[in-house]
């Protein structure tokens, strides 16, 4: 049976403030940081180089 107050399909209040797991930390890096005054990167990447710029829309676009 449920109290007067608590709805049917409430959590068990062991379970209601329970944190989820913590996903892995993602590294975050600044464009401007990562790519320096040039605006340009060169990736490599399994025997190949990709290049990362910022667009003159100032979008990030990669190519091989």
């Amino acid at each position: 049976m449920h109290q007067a107050n608590t709805p049917p399909n409430a959590m068990p209040r062991s379970t209601q403030y329970a944190r989820p797991p913590r996903a892995p930390s993602i590294r975050r890096v600044g464009s401007r940081e990562l790519m320096g005054p040039s605006g340009q990167l060169i990736i490599r990447h399994a025997g190949d180089e990709y290049r990362l710029r910022v667009t003159s829309k100032g979008k990030l676009i990669l190519t091989k």
